[in-house]
C-alpha cells in the first residue's frame, strides 16, 4: 500500500494497519495508503474491513505542517468518501486518541468500535479552524445538533464510553486488544448480516430546533470567542448540515475550512500551537541530560499561592508537605485547598473520593525538620527578598543534597536568593500564576549558576503537573511582569490625555483581552500596585506617571475590594460601571498639569498600550532574558490572557509589520519623550531589515 500503510487478509477480515509514528497523523502517503488498501479489499475475498493503527495512537490529526502548502492528492475527503462507498462494512478500531481528521475517517467508516480507554473529538476550533472532512456534517447526523454544536465549538476529546452514550462510536470493546476486539466485533456483523450502515444517509428534521437556534448560538459563542472566528464559521456549517443535502452541507464545509486555514486567527493559533512545543526546549541543554527524581516534594507558605502549587503536585499523585508558621495558618491553607477542590467536585469535574485522595496527599507542618527528605522545596513567602533569603538560608541547612530549591518569586532577584544557599547550582525559580492550580503558565527562572539537570527536571515537572513551562534569565519582573510596566503605564496616560477608563479598557477587551487594565487593576487592588511603585527605586520622577492610580488610593478606592477604583461596583453582583466622580477626577487633573485632551481614537490606545509590551519584548530578546520571541508569545497568551487569535504580543508586531510598529514608537517617542519611547536597538534593526521576530527565531537557531 505504502511505507505507512500495510493490508493483509485474516481469514475473511480484511485488516489495514496504520504505522506513521509518533501519532499516526494524515501525512499524504497515509492518505495514499488508506486509498489503495480500500480499493483493494473491493477485490479480495475479504466480507468486512478493519482499519486500525499501530503504535500509541489510532490517526490523531491531521498533518498540520501541511496547513498553506499546496495541496497533495489524494485529498481527505477522496479518501473518506471511498471508505463511505465501500461495497463492504469497514470498522474503525480506535485507540488511543482519534482526533480532527483522524475522528473524520472513523466517521466516514460504517461502523466504529473503541477500547475502553480510546477518546475521539474534532479539536480544530483551537487552531482557529473547523473540521473539514465531514465532522460538521456527520456529528450532527449522530449525536443531535446541540450535542454537535458543543463538541465542535469546545473542541475538547470524549471518552469511549460517553462517545457510545452519544452514537459516535458503536461498540466499546471489553479491553485493549483493539485489532483482536474488532476483528471479533465485525465477525459478529458479518454473521448478523449488517448492513452498511452510512451516517451521510441520515436526515435531519429543522423543526426539531427552536426556531432561532442557530442566530442565539452566534450570540453566545461571540461573548466567549475573544476575536476567533472559527466558531462563528462552526455555527454556519451545522445550519448548512440542518437545511442541505449532505453533498452541499460538505462543499459549504470545506469553503468556510478553506477561508480558516488562510485568516490571520488561525495563522495565530498555530503559531501558537508550534510555539507552546518549542518553549519547552532549552537550546543549551542537551535532550538527554539526566533527570533528578522528584518523589515528594514541599512547599513554604499555605497561602493562596502555596495551596495551589500544593494541588498541583497533589493531582498527579506526588506527596506534598506545606510548611507553615504554625497550626493555625496550616487549617487555614488546608481550608483553602479542601474548598477549591470542593468547587472542582460541584462542577462535576472530579470526584469526591478522589477528592479526599489528593487532600491526603497534602500533610502540615511546622517544622524544617519534617521536609529534610524531600527532593524539591517550592519557596512561597511574601514578595520580601530579606525574608526569602531567610528561608532559603534554612532550606540549605536542612535539605538533603540533590534537593531542587525553587523560589516562587514574580520580581525578585533568584541570584541574590541563591547566594544565600551553598549550593546556587540547586536554586531556581519557578514563577506560578495564580491561582496555581488553574493557570497554565509557569515561568522557569534560570539563575547564574543553575545546574542544567535542575532546568531540566523543572521543565519535566512542570509539564506533568499540567503547566506550560517557558524560560526566563534573572532581571526585575522577569519575561511578563517585566514587559507589562509599558502596558500599564499608557493605560493611565491615556486618561489624561482624553480618555474615560470605559473607552481604554473597551479598546483592549473588542481586541481580545479577557479585562482591560483599568478593569483588572480594579480586580487585583490599586493598592497593590500602589505598594510596589513604592518600593521601587528607578521610576522616573513624573508627576504624570500612574497620576490617576495614586490618587484614587490615596482616596480609599482600592478597586472591587472598596466597591470604588476606577470604576464603581455593584455589592451584589460586583459588575463594574463607569463613575461621574472618576471621569471629572480626571480631566481637573489634566487640567492641573496643563494637559490639552483630545479625542483619542481605539486605534491609538491599542498601539499605546501594546506597543510598549512589544518594545519591552524586543529588549528582553537582545538580553538574552527569553530564548526566543516565541517564547514571550507563550507567556503572554498563558500567564496575561492575550487573546490567541492575536497569537502574542511579538507574533502581533511581526502581522503589523515591525517597520510600522517601530515608525509608530518613533512617533511617539518625539511626542512624548525618548523616557518611555525609546526604541529598543533589535526592534530598530529588523524594522531597517525588512525582517520579522520570526524570521530572527530562525536565524538565531532557536525556532
Amino acid at each position: 500500500m505504502s511505507e505507512v500503510v500495510s493490508y493483509e487478509l485474516r481469514e475473511n477480515i480484511g485488516v489495514i494497519l496504520v504505522n506513521n509514528p509518533p501519532v499516526n497523523a494524515l501525512a499524504q502517503e497515509v492518505r495514499l495508503g488508506i486509498l489503495n488498501a480500500v480499493n483493494a479489499a473491493q477485490e479480495d475475498a475479504s466480507q468486512a474491513i478493519v482499519l486500525a493503527c499501530e503504535g500509541r495512537t489510532f490517526i490523531a490529526g491531521a498533518d498540520i505542517t501541511e496547513f498553506g502548502k499546496p495541496p497533495k492528492d489524494p485529498g481527505l475527503p477522496e479518501v473518506l468518501t471511498a471508505i463511505e462507498n465501500s461495497s463492504k462494512p469497514v470498522v474503525a478500531a480506535i485507540h488511543g486518541t482519534a482526533l480532527g481528521g483522524g475522528f473524520e475517517v472513523a466517521l466516514a467508516c460504517h461502523y466504529r468500535c473503541a477500547s475502553p480507554s480510546a477518546k475521539v473529538g474534532l479539536p480544530e476550533v483551537k487552531l482557529g479552524l473547523l473540521p473539514g472532512a465531514g465532522g460538521t456534517q456527520r456529528v450532527p447526523r449522530i449525536t443531535g445538533v446541540q450535542a454537535a454544536l458543543d463538541m465542535i465549538t469546545s473542541g475538547n476529546p470524549i471518552r469511549a464510553v460517553k462517545a457510545n452514550a452519544m452514537g459516535l462510536v458503536d461498540e466499546v470493546l471489553a479491553d485493549e486488544d483493539v485489532v483482536g476486539g474488532a476483528s471479533e466485533y465485525t465477525k459478529g456483523l458479518i454473521e448478523a448480516g449488517a448492513p452498511l450502515k452510512r451516517i451521510r444517509d441520515i436526515t435531519i428534521d429543522p423543526s426539531s430546533l427552536e426556531p432561532d437556534f442557530f442566530d442565539n448560538a452566534r450570540k453566545q459563542l461571540a461573548r466567549r470567542a475573544r476575536g476567533q472566528i472559527a466558531q462563528d464559521r462552526i455555527v454556519s456549517c451545522l445550519e448548512a448540515a440542518v437545511n442541505l443535502p449532505i453533498d452541499e452541507g460538505l462543499e459549504r464545509e470545506r469553503e468556510l475550512f478553506r477561508e480558516l486555514v488562510v485568516s490571520p486567527e488561525s495563522a495565530a493559533m498555530r503559531h501558537i500551537f508550534f510555539a507552546e512545543r518549542q518553549a519547552a526546549k532549552i537550546k543549551d541543554v542537551a535532550k538527554d541530560t539526566p533527570l533528578r527524581p522528584i518523589e515528594k516534594v514541599a512547599v513554604i507558605g499555605g497561602g493562596t499561592m502555596g495551596g495551589g502549587i500544593a494541588m498541583c503536585f497533589a493531582n498527579v499523585g506526588i506527596p506534598v508537605v506545606l510548611l507553615e508558621i504554625n497550626d493555625e495558618a496550616i487549617g487555614r491553607g488546608m481550608g483553602i485547598i479542601r474548598k477549591n477542590y470542593t468547587i472542582t467536585v460541584q462542577k462535576g469535574k472530579l470526584a469526591e473520593d478522589r477528592m479526599e485522595e489528593r487532600i491526603g496527599l497534602i500533610s502540615g507542618t511546622t517544622s524544617y525538620d519534617d521536609i529534610r527528605d524531600v527532593d524539591m522545596v517550592i519557596e512561597a513567602v511574601f514578595e520580601n527578598l530579606d525574608l526569602k533569603k531567610e528561608v532559603f538560608g534554612k532550606l540549605d541547612t536542612v535539605c538533603k543534597p540533590g534537593c531542587i530549591l525553587a523560589t516562587n518569586t514574580s520580581y525578585q532577584d533568584v541570584d541574590a536568593i541563591a547566594e544565600a544557599t551553598s549550593r546556587p547550582k540547586d536554586v531556581v525559580g519557578m514563577h506560578f500564576f495564580s491561582p496555581a492550580n488553574v493557570m497554565k503558565l509557569l515561568e522557569v527562572v534560570r539563575g547564574a549558576a543553575t545546574a542544567d539537570d535542575v532546568l531540566a527536571t523543572v521543565m519535566q515537572i512542570g509539564k506533568k503537573i499540567g503547566k506550560v513551562c517557558a524560560l526566563s534569565g534573572v532581571c526585575y519582573g522577569f519575561i511578563g511582569n517585566r514587559m507589562l510596566g509599558g502596558y500599564g503605564r499608557e493605560a493611565q496616560m491615556l486618561l489624561l490625555d482624553g480618555c474615560t477608563p470605559a473607552q481604554v479598557d473597551g479598546a483592549l477587551e473588542a481586541f481580545g483581552m479577557a479585562m482591560g487594565p483599568l478593569a483588572m487593576g480594579d480586580l487585583a487592588g490599586l493598592d497593590v500596585g500602589y505598594k510596589a511603585r513604592q518600593a521601587r527605586t528607578d521610576l522616573p520622577d513624573d508627576p504624570k506617571l500612574y497620576r490617576m492610580g495614586t490618587l484614587l488610593v490615596e482616596m480609599g478606592r482600592h478597586g472591587q475590594k472598596t466597591g470604588t477604583g476606577f470604576y464603581k461596583y455593584d455589592p451584589e453582583t460586583r459588575k463594574r460601571m463607569s463613575d461621574p466622580e472618576v471621569e471629572a477626577l480626571i480631566i481637573e487633573e489634566a487640567g492641573k498639569m496643563d494637559i490639552e485632551q483630545r479625542e483619542i481614537s481605539n486605534d491609538e490606545i491599542i498601539a499605546r498600550c501594546f506597543y510598549p509590551l512589544i518594545n519591552e519584548g524586543a529588549k528582553i530578546l537582545e538580553e538574552g532574558i527569553a530564548q526566543r520571541a516565541s517564547d514571550i508569545d507563550v507567556v503572554y497568551i498563558y500567564g496575561y490572557a492575550f487573546p490567541v487569535a492575536k497569537g502574542g504580543p511579538m507574533h502581533y508586531a511581526d502581522s503589523v509589520g515591525l517597520k510600522n510598529v517601530y515608525d509608530k514608537i518613533c512617533e511617539y517617542r518625539d511626542c512624548y519623550g525618548e523616557e518611555y519611547w525609546q526604541p529598543a536597538p533589535l526592534l530598530k534593526q529588523l524594522a531597517e531589515e525588512g525582517k520579522s521576530f520570526a524570521q530572527w527565531d530562525a536565524e538565531s537557531g532557536v525556532a
